[in-house]
Formats: structure tokens, sequence, C-alpha cells
């Protein structure tokens, strides 16, 4: 029961969104610290990863020998090895909302074929463990990929960090699975393992059920354009009978498999708008606020998806700095085209990116 609590703590409160949850300074550290940092973030996912270590719970519950054991997890590790390499690799990308959404069911998947629910609820034959075990392997992958593209990944050493990143996270699985063997080796010998069994798996289901429609909501606000106190801007619009004018219009130029951030200063209360877009090229972004004079790194998101255009306009919560987080994981460089209008101050930032172009113009808010 202890590690089902664990798994409950992790899913209550792990925050996985490495895309901007982290300070530019650590992801110096990233970058200086090389493959081996890369080794490092893989174990501590995977370690934080509960829907990860759910599913490996559910695999290994009633097996008994080694060479069961081994087994599966091998087909598991080489299903979602063969992803994270591949997505990472060829910059795919998919919504990781969806993506974890799905991971979410293969969790709820393998504690029902633990209950025998296929023939005891639907009078049907399981299918095929091994190659199901493979398959939601494979989209397990995906996800861990996802997470693997929104780091600062390396042009010139690209797949000895995805190496890396994954020889971590089979570190970290081998470490939480030998965790997990020695609790139901010791529960197994009670008298009580099978209701812990059943309360174990059912756990499972009731667990990635939650975690399903968590991750729909997620997506949901992805494809929203209101969240928080952000109303979306329409593309078109006139106040009296004139067009509204921009402020500032910039442009900046992201380079392949590179992220950047663009910063502006705005005191509680005021209000900005603002309308961007990369052309035809989707970017993860992170629209996000930054309070003055913190040192924690700590950081609200108001806004993130993956999309090639997004508008609208915000109410400053706080004073401090608020802007975008942009990631291109795609072999191209992207032009970004930004226009704000409003309350705020422009500020210079160190990033890869660097804003090439500042002009007034005339837009519609």
């Amino acid at each position: 029961m202890f590690l089902l609590l664990s798994l409950a703590a992790l899913f209550l409160s792990a925050d996985l969104a490495y895309a901007h949850g982290m300070t530019e300074e650590e992801k110096q550290a990233i970058i200086d610290g090389g493959n081996w940092q890369y080794m490092w973030l893989g174990a501590t996912h995977m370690l934080s990863g509960y829907d990860h270590l759910a599913f490996v719970f559910g695999i290994i519950f009633f097996l008994t020998s080694f060479r069961e054991i081994a087994k599966y997890v091998t087909a598991f590790t080489l299903g979602h090895s063969v992803t994270l390499i591949y997505a990472t690799f060829n910059a795919i990308q998919l919504n990781y909302f969806l993506i974890d959404a799905v991971i979410a069911l293969s969790v709820c998947y393998i504690a029902y074929s633990n209950i025998d629910g296929f023939r005891k609820y639907l009078n049907i034959a399981p299918p095929n463990m091994m190659l199901m075990i493979v398959a939601l392997g494979l989209i397990h992958g995906f996800g861990l990929s996802t997470r693997l593209q929104e780091l600062p990944l390396s042009d010139d050493a690209l797949l000895l960090n995805i190496i890396a990143f994954n020889v971590g996270i089979e570190i970290g699985q081998i470490g939480a699975l030998c965790a997990m063997l020695i609790l139901i080796a010791a529960w197994r010998k009670s008298e009580g393992f099978k209701s812990f069994s059943l309360i174990a798996n059912y756990s499972l289901i009731a667990m990635g059920i939650y975690l399903f429609f968590m991750q729909m909501h997620g997506y949901e606000h992805t494809v929203n354009a209101e969240e928080f106190s952000i109303d979306e801007a329409p593309t078109s619009s006139t106040e009296g009978a004139g067009v509204v004018e921009w402020r500032d219009t910039l442009e900046i130029v992201l380079p392949a498999r590179n992220d950047t951030e663009f910063k502006l200063e705005a005191n509680k209360g005021s209000q900005f708008s603002y309308m961007w877009s990369s052309g035809d090229v989707p970017l993860f972004f992170d629209f996000h606020g930054e309070p003055k004079n913190d040192t924690s790194g700590s950081f609200k998101s108001y806004k993130k998806g993956t999309e090639s255009a997004f508008s609208g306009s915000v109410v400053i919560p706080f004073e401090g700095t608020h802007g975008w987080y942009w990631k291109n994981a795609t072999t191209s460089p992207v032009t970004i085209s930004l226009s704000l209008q409003g309350d705020y101050r422009l500020i210079s930032k160190n990033t890869p990116a660097q804003p090439v172009k500042r002009h007034k113009s005339i837009g519609s808010l």
C-alpha cells in the first residue's frame, strides 16, 4: 500500500513541465553538463513519472519468475526506446496532453487485465499481453520524447543526448522496479495478498481514469483560447471608426532545434494585448509571468500549447516580468512575428534568439 500512496502523492503533486519549468541557469547547466546531465534527467524523470511507474507496477504485479519479469519489462523498454529515439531525432511532436491521456488509459488497461476483466466482465479472451505491452511501450516513448524535446538539445551531439536520456530512463526504471518487486514479494507471502491485489489494481484503474480526464482538461485549454485571465483577441476589430495601432511589432528569429524567451515588464493591474505568428510552423509556447524579485524560479503559466499563431490580452496579476517561451523542435529556423499594445516596458534578455527588427505598424487587435 505504501507504493500506491507514493504513486498517488506523485500524481497529485508532480509538475513535469520541463518545457519551461527551468530557469535559464538550469538550462545552461544542462548544456554544460553534457550527456551525464541528460542521463540524470532521464533517471529523475522516470522516478517522478507516476504514469510510467504505475504502468510498470501493473506489468510486474503477478509475475513471480525472473525470466517472466525480464521478458515483459524488456518488451516495454524496447517499445518506449524505439519511439523515444526515433521521434526525438526526427523532431516528431504530438500534443503532450493527448499522449499523456493515452498513457493514462494504458495504466487502466494493464490493471484491468490484471483483474481478468476481459473474461470476467466482457466474456472474451484478453489480447496477447506481450504485443500489447510493446504497443503501449511505443506510446509511452512518444510521451518521453515530448518531454525530451522540450530540453535544450545540442545540434552537434543530438543522438548522444537522446541515448544518454534513454539510458537514464532505464536506470530510473530499474531502481523503481527493484523497490516494487521487494514490496510485492513481501505482500505476496501474506494472507491478505489477494485483497491487496484487488485494491491495488482497482486503485490503478481509478488513478488512470482520473489522470485521463485531467489530461483531457489540459488538452481542452490548448485548443481553447480562453484561460486564466487571458481573453482571446479577435484577428480583426475596430475601435470606434479606426483601426487599433500596435505599439510595437518585432521579429524574432528562432534557430532550428532551439528555444528562446521574450519578456516584458508590467505592473500589477496593467493590461496589454498581443498577437504572434510563426507562419505555418507550430511551436510549443508557454505564456507566463515571473514575480518581481523572486529568487525561487517560480512562475505562473497563463497559457501554453503548440500553435503557429495566437492572440489575446491579459490583466497582469502581479508586478514582474511577463512574456513567452517558444521552442522550435523542427530542423529549420523559424521567424516569429510579435505585435504588442498596452501598458508594459520592453526589456532585453540574453537568449538564443534575439529580436532582430523593431518598428511601429498598423494592425488589428
